[in-house]
């Protein structure tokens, strides 16, 4: 074995270093952070060669007392706590105590700074750790670090560094995340000579996210702003629509630090269940605030990992003040013919003088109005494969009454007697006009939702509806199926299904969710037993659920299926009454809108 010996402080400062500074974006996000702590409200970052040339971060904070330089770069030489018991209560961004120190151990640093008590500042340059000079010099209040030449002095650190292109980006994202997380800050970025992103400083947080991420995102956002006995959230969740194919667009923010946490992020996301396809994920900004003694931010060196001592009511939390404000929101998608036009909210508003016509209900009486409306003969469901009656348009009824225009919203029990169905395309699509936009509904999509939560419901409140079967259904289950039978036997109960042991391995499926009875019952029954045998039963809830939404999809009235107007017109009516009737189990859209504005644009009515 060889000797033990002690190493030196500068082999020491360097192996610290590396805990700290893993690339030039990390030097980026430690002297942002010190500027942030300093109190300034407007921060310069300029970068060249992806931060390996050149890091210069300027700030108009307190700056730094002459006889503190010093120790400023000493390791963990901190203004923020005084001993261990302060951790639990950290307000503050930077407080390691190592930012300085490590990045001047492995690069050639120069500090200028001043503060508003001093009649000069002073310039103080470091290379690898050693004090190279300082002198005063005159310059404006605040702080500027000019690192340069990084891993001078270590190059096997350079080889693990990516291209330029690359490293700037990991500074682009850093500065994204704190100009959100700082919207009250100005911060102003540029790369090798180039503005990449400036923003105002006014404290609105939309604003900031206009600056970064352009119209289109900002078109499209939700605000959220409430809180419970735990925690509170503010910020913006955007509308399915602008939903993206994986996480880059979830920020989170814990008492205004960014943080990378798994319990948010499956909070925000299980949130948007049903509301957006699968596989895509949401895109949020969202500042939670708690009490800093229920977290533990310590976790990790660079400070994005935090432990919550009660994650599962912080998850809860989130959760249902991310779905109440989803579910409280219209969100029908605005489409266009072309090349995305400007937002609805820029284009001409309705004025209050314009009325809407609310008819009455009215009956059908004359024969051709018979023949346009067909009763509805069955009391449920929507039949796959109906005889056409295509009626052009549902016209309003010459008695009608006048109602001060207002913000209906489209769903809505208040709306529904200003619906229009002008009629159906494709044999899929049902049109309805309403205000100044054209509805478009998808007619297998809206069922299939319809299908889904009635059976869902059911399930909820202990209501099953079942269709018996003559003759039963004899099914001979292996010893694992029939282990799962049992064990779940109550949840089958409620769905609809009815099975009864007949004697040996078979049993009698005898009824099956009346809903979903055109369904080949006997193969979806079997593969519900083969998707719970190995699952726990706290993943029970979901494959039953997944399983329903796959049923609704198979059961729903597919496109190409002729409906009449009274059909589309009782399916319409169901959709509307439910929470969320704007997309399909698997988040695909019911209904989709386009403006009056945006097809007059395209027959050159408007310019």
């Amino acid at each position: 074995m060889n000797e033990i010996k002690l190493l030196d402080q500068n082999t020491i400062d360097k192996i610290a270093a590396g805990e700290v500074v893993d690339r030039p974006a990390s030097i980026v996000k430690e002297l942002v952070e010190n500027s942030i702590d300093a109190g300034a409200d407007a921060i310069s970052i300029e970068i060249r060669n992806g931060g390996m040339e050149l890091i210069r971060i300027t700030d108009n904070g307190s700056g730094i007392r002459r006889d503190q330089i010093s120790l400023a770069f000493l390791r963990h030489s901190t203004s923020k706590i005084t001993d261990a018991s302060d951790i639990s209560f950290i307000h503050t961004l930077g407080f390691r105590g190592e930012a300085l120190s490590s990045i001047a151990a492995v690069s050639k640093t120069q500090l200028c700074t001043k503060t508003a008590n001093d009649l000069t500042g002073v310039i103080y340059r470091i290379n690898g750790g050693k004090e190279q000079s300082l002198e005063d010099a005159a310059l404006p209040n605040g702080t500027t670090v000019i690192v340069r030449d990084l891993f001078y002095n270590t190059p096997a650190r350079l080889k693990f560094l990516k291209s330029p292109q690359t490293e700037a980006g990991y500074i682009s994202d850093i500065v994204q995340r704190i100009a959100m997380s700082r919207p009250d800050i100005s911060f102003k970025f540029t790369s090798n000579g180039s503005v990449r992103l400036s923003t105002s400083g006014n404290g609105s947080l939309k604003d900031a996210i206009y600056a970064i991420f352009g119209r289109d995102i900002t078109a499209n956002l939700l605000d959220v702003d409430d809180r419970d006995e735990n925690l509170s959230v503010t910020g913006f969740i955007g509308k399915p629509q602008i939903a993206r194919g994986n996480r880059s667009f979830e920020f989170f923010f814990v008492n205004g630090r960014y943080v990378g946490d798994r319990i948010i992020q499956k909070a925000l996301e299980e949130a948007y269940t049903g509301y957006q396809m699968k596989g895509t994920f949401p895109f949020a900004v969202l500042n939670i605030a708690i009490e800093p003694e229920l977290i533990d931010v310590n976790v990790h060196p660079s400070k994005m990992e935090i432990r919550f001592f009660d994650s599962e009511s912080v998850f809860r939390s989130i959760y249902d003040i991310i779905r109440k404000r989803i579910i409280r929101r219209e969100s029908i998608p605005d489409i266009s013919l072309g090349r995305q036009e400007s937002p609805k909210e820029e284009r001409s508003e309705k004025k209050p003088e314009e009325k809407v016509y609310i008819p009455e209900p009215f009956e059908i009486n004359t024969r051709k109005e018979k023949a346009m409306y067909p009763v509805f003969r069955e009391e449920t469901g929507y039949p796959a494969e109906r005889e056409r009656i295509a009626p052009a348009v549902n016209p309003l009824p010459e008695k009608a009454i006048q109602q001060t225009w207002a913000e209906i919203p489209f769903v809505s029990e208040a709306a529904k007697p200003a619906h229009r169905i002008v009629g159906e395309v494709f044999d899929t699509y049902w049109i309805v006009e309403y205000q100044e936009q054209m509805y478009i509904i998808d007619q297998h999509a809206a069922h299939e939702k319809v299908l889904y939560e009635r059976i869902v419901k059911r399930l909820q409140e202990e209501h099953h509806y079942s269709q018996k079967l003559l003759p039963a259904l004899i099914l001979t289950l292996s010893s694992r199926e029939e282990e799962t039978l049992k064990r779940y036997a109550e949840e089958f109960r409620k769905i609809g299904f009815e099975a009864e042991h007949f004697g040996g391995s078979e049993y009698a499926l005898s009824a099956v969710p009346a809903d979903l009875f055109s369904l080949d019952q006997k193969l979806w029954f079997t593969e519900m037993l083969d998707d719970l045998s190995d699952v726990s039963s706290q993943a029970a809830p979901q494959i039953l659920t997944d399983r329903i939404a796959t049923a609704a999809c198979k059961a729903a009235v597919k496109g190409g299926n002729i409906l009449s107007v009274q059909q589309a017109q009782a399916l319409i009516d169901e959709l509307m009454t439910l929470d969320n009737p704007y997309n399909c189990p698997h988040g695909r859209p019911t209904i989709v809108s386009m403006s009056k504005y945006e097809l007059e644009k395209k027959f050159k009515r408007v310019l």
